[in-house]
């Protein structure tokens, strides 16, 4: 064959988001495209705002010697310093430039971070639920994921950690807030993991990373605020991007940072942007860097996915599902009401709703809904819920009597 074997598996593991995506353009064939109701795809539909329009007008007009040629390969000095400085005002922790740089979204910034970290057979913790190409960027560098439950409400358990812990543990990534379930995770549940990574790596002698993936930051509710991970231990390294903020997923624009306190500092800075340069990323591109280097800060109209989580939760809570709030990011991830997730996001798909199920997230029994769509999508899609809800309460009753 000429595929393969592994990349196979992979096709077959990460197919649900596929799956449901393909099942989506096949109901709007049948049915038209204002009679399903696509919640299965994280990708924002919001525009981004204004001033990202001014400043790209602005920048791509001007010329001059160099502006489309390589560039150092951590990304542009200037623009460096500019994410620096905005990093400093939200970790809470003085950065400078240096220990910035600038990749091709976080996905590419994640996979530099890998290849810069993972020796063959090294383990990386996921906390489930997670975004599940995590476990793809851990294999594409020798590494092994291994995969920790995270608390009944999706917060950190402290405890499951630690007993994932081992001699070959190398790093761990948090999501936060985290997709699929919107959840973030706690300042105080943060200074106990990286008392925890502390302890763990003075007992096994090497060091251990936390990798926060941060591309939610600032899609936050309620006056919830995300924590900084910097502030709760010294050898982290934040990777983010600016997809989900400006609505700029397709520009493939985002960094990575180091705590400026890190151990072995200087020969993970050099190794970074070694990776960068030989995984083919090369650089972020460079109209992308310029742009953002004067959006610091700025961010689409959080209001609009405040009001559609709204709308969202009080649908499902007329409906009889059970959730946990999301408190940040654009998706809400509620439990089955029956054990098979599948079989329950085929019943959604009857009401032509597409709902991704938790065996895609690392965590079977749920679903995830993405809320990234217009309103009237979500509002239209309220019978469709309590008739899937009604369905598997009937199916519930007829297992019983049968058993």
């Amino acid at each position: 064959m000429a595929v393969s074997r592994k990349m196979l598996d992979f096709a077959q593991k990460a197919s649900w988001i596929r799956k449901m995506f393909e099942e989506g353009a096949r109901l709007k064939e049948l049915y038209g495209g204002d009679n399903v109701f696509d919640f299965s795809l994280g990708n924002p539909d919001l525009s981004p705002p204004p001033q990202f329009y001014d400043t790209l007008r602005s920048i791509v007009v001007q010329t001059g010697q160099g502006r489309h040629g390589y560039m150092p390969n951590a990304g542009y000095p200037a623009v460096r310093h500019a994410v620096a400085q905005q990093i400093s005002q939200e970790q809470n922790v003085s950065l400078i430039s240096d220990l910035v740089l600038m990749t091709c979204g976080a996905a590419g910034g994640l996979n530099v971070v890998m290849k810069s970290l993972l020796d063959p057979g090294d383990e990386v913790i996921l906390l489930a639920p997670y975004f599940v190409e995590y476990n793809f960027y851990v294999d594409n560098h020798g590494g092994i994921p291994k995969v920790v439950q995270t608390g009944s409400d999706f917060t950190l358990d402290i405890d499951a950690i630690e007993k994932g812990l081992t001699e070959k543990t190398k790093a761990i990534i948090i999501n936060s807030p985290n997709n699929p379930s919107g959840q973030i995770y706690a300042a105080s549940s943060l200074k106990a993991l990286g008392e925890l990574l502390e302890a763990a790596q003075n007992r096994f002698h090497h060091p251990m990373y936390l990798i926060a993936d941060e591309p939610y930051r600032k899609i936050v509710y309620d006056g919830h605020a995300v924590p900084s991970v910097f502030k709760a231990y010294r050898n982290s390294i934040i990777v983010s991007s600016y997809s989900k903020d400006l609505s700029l997923a397709g520009e493939r624009i985002g960094y990575i940072a180091l705590h400026p306190d890190m151990e072995d500092r200087e020969p993970l800075q050099g190794a970074l942007t070694m990776a960068n340069r030989i995984l083919g990323f090369v650089n972020a591109p460079a109209l992308m860097q310029r742009v953002v280097g004067h959006l610091q800060g700025l961010t689409v109209d959080l209001g609009v996915y405040a009001r559609r989580r709204d709308l969202f939760c009080t649908i499902l809570s007329k409906s009889g599902y059970e959730f946990t709030p999301p408190k940040g990011a654009f998706y809400i991830f509620p439990k089955s009401p029956i054990i098979n997730d599948v079989e329950f996001a085929e019943i959604l798909s009857q009401q032509k709703i597409l709902a991704v199920p938790g065996q895609g997230f690392g965590m079977p029994g749920y679903f995830r809904l993405a809320f990234c769509v217009e309103d009237h999508v979500i509002e239209r899609s309220a019978t469709g819920f309590t008739k899937a809800i009604e369905q598997a309460m009937d199916k519930n009753r007829q297992n019983s009597e049968e058993t």
